[in-house]
């Protein structure tokens, strides 16, 4: 099993300003940098995977997906912007040899309606037809696409391991699977390691962090319980310590932080990783 961190820990947006922070995540004992992509014009993807293998280090590509990137809204240049952008994503994922692009990709982040049944319908009519099309896409290039159920106050659409099963069913394709992120299950899954021994081989890509998405261990998870599930169906993806900083407002109001999660970031990563490693050993 690998580890994993993201992007978010330490900086937003992730740009050639920023690429010095792969070494740093290979120096803390990290095997994977995953990016959230929030402008792909702000870095090269050759660029940065020449900069990984030097320092010996994947890099995998994750998405962030505001308004004008939803592909279930009713505005058609939305849906459209939101396609080139997933299909770019895809074309990053080739060339920095991600396995996978993850994210909630099935809509915009922060999407949170009551909607009536027709209304949904649509909604989700209009998920199964891009994310069928996108995941066409991505299997002519060798590449996984691993939706993230959000909780219900970031997003109406997919919560739950099992409304994500029913949306892989319908869509049809081997290459469509889950980012699962404790922090979101242990809002809306009954129990984390039953939602992963649902997910079963579904699973492309794994976040952890605490319940208040600071260091993971440092709350009252069941990291047992998860890493016996992910051991039972024999998991070998990353595991990825995702948290945000309170440093970067911008990122810290999307995501509702207000209180930092630890005395700095960079314990945040060290503690987490050193946890993690012992937990999943």
């Amino acid at each position: 099993m690998k580890f994993g961190v993201s992007s978010y820990v330490w900086v937003s947006p992730f740009s050639m300003q920023t690429i010095d922070q792969l070494q740093k995540a290979h120096n803390f004992g990290f095997d994977v940098y995953e990016i959230g992509v929030e402008d792909p014009s702000s870095f090269s993807p050759e660029l940065i995977y020449a900069e990984a293998q030097r320092i010996g280090i994947q890099v995998n590509i994750c998405g962030a997906f505001g308004q004008s990137r939803d592909i279930s809204s009713d505005n058609e240049v939305w849906r459209n912007e939101g396609c080139a952008y997933i299909r770019t994503l895809i074309d990053y994922a080739v060339i920095t040899h991600s396995p996978y692009v993850a994210g909630p990709m099935y809509s915009a982040t922060g999407k949170a309606r009551l909607l009536s049944v027709s209304e949904k319908k649509k909604q989700m009519q209009y998920v199964i037809t891009n994310i069928r099309e996108l995941c066409e896409y991505a299997y002519k290039k060798n590449i996984k696409l691993a939706i993230e159920p959000l909780n219900r106050y970031e997003t109406d659409c997919i919560n739950t391991v099992e409304q994500g099963l029913e949306l892989i069913e319908k869509v049809g394709a081997d290459n469509l699977g889950f980012l699962l992120d404790v922090y979101h299950m242990n809002i809306e899954e009954k129990k984390i390691s039953e939602a992963i021994l649902m997910a079963k081989d579904k699973i492309f890509d794994f976040h952890a962090c605490a319940n208040d998405r600071g260091i993971p261990g440092n709350d009252h998870l069941d990291w047992k319980g998860i890493a016996e599930a992910l051991r039972r169906i024999r998991y070998d993806g990353p595991v990825v310590i995702e948290s945000f900083t309170t440093a970067i407002t911008e990122i810290a109001r999307a995501v509702s932080l207000w209180r930092p999660v630890a005395s700095s970031q960079d314990e945040l990563a060290c503690r987490g990783l050193a946890f993690l490693k012992e937990t999943f050993k």
